[in-house]
């Protein structure tokens, strides 16, 4: 008895010497795998790739280097390291087949990186949804929309839907309508809105300037101006435009018309 109980102890003080040592490798290794890519992203080649290049290589290899410290982790507590390779893969394809959407994002990230629909920085919209690329992992890529929320979207999806992407160029034009009333002097609307295009300082000039009547709404005459701007001064130039029309429009009194009915009673005289 006394021997089994000397065994028993033995054992357990080895398993315990055993765990302290994984957990211990566990914790060391995760706090190199920082640091390794720490001193990845701050290697001159490294920062010579583009930025989505290189956030897709620091979420592969961490993923890849995590894996290889939990190997390292499991080998240590003496599973043979055969067994241990044979069931990652094992366990990798069970995964696979189960979560047949992950490997779907992963090629769709494999995609994005060979075909550059976009990266880091552009504005972009896909599926209704429009930001900024703040990040592009192996499964997900990350946008930033305008009111600084925090989209994840799957690259499968990405890769399989339609993309507009209004940074592709480095300037855009800006397209914006100004409806005014049936009464209004066609010249004198296209001279207001020229003036006061030429005073905006964002709009670049040496690109046309289009400024023309395009339709006839139920209620207004439809001016449509189409002039050029940067990237990044596009909705600045369209709110300034906005605000400066109006004010345009009011000092040369050119009304800005809205929805109206007239209706028409005719009185039947009586017999």
């Amino acid at each position: 008895m006394d021997k089994f109980l000397d065994k028993l102890f033995d054992g357990g003080v080895d398993l315990g010497f055993k765990l302290l040592g994984l957990i211990l490798i566990l914790i060391i290794g995760f706090k190199v795998v920082k640091i390794v890519l720490k001193l990845i992203k701050k290697g001159k080649g490294f920062n010579k790739l583009e930025k989505s290049v290189q956030s897709f290589i620091i979420s592969f290899i961490g993923i890849s280097l995590k894996c290889l410290v939990i190997i390292t982790a499991l080998g240590y507590i003496g599973i043979p390291m055969t067994s241990l390779i044979t069931l990652f893969g094992t366990a990798s394809l069970a995964v696979g087949l189960a979560m047949q959407g992950g490997l779907t994002n992963m090629v769709g990230g494999l995609m994005i990186l060979i075909f550059k629909p976009f990266k880091i920085g552009d504005f972009i919209e896909s599926n209704g949804i429009s930001g900024s690329v703040e990040e592009i992992t192996i499964f997900h890529t990350v946008l930033k929309t305008i009111d600084c929320t925090k989209i994840v979207m799957p690259n499968g999806e990405l890769a399989n839907s339609n993309i507009k992407n209004f940074s592709f160029n480095s300037k855009r034009r800006l397209c914006v309508d100004f409806t005014v009333s049936y009464n209004s002097d066609i010249d004198k609307v296209k001279k207001i809105l020229n003036d006061v295009i030429s005073k905006e300082d964002l709009i670049i000039k040496d690109e046309e300037v289009f400024i023309r009547l395009t339709a006839h709404s139920e209620s207004a005459l439809v001016f449509t101006t189409r002039v050029w701007v940067k990237n990044e001064d596009f909705w600045t130039t369209k709110f300034n435009l906005l605000e400066n029309v109006k004010k345009a429009f009011d000092k040369n009194k050119i009304e800005i018309p809205y929805p109206q009915l007239d209706v028409h009673l005719d009185k039947k005289e009586e017999e």
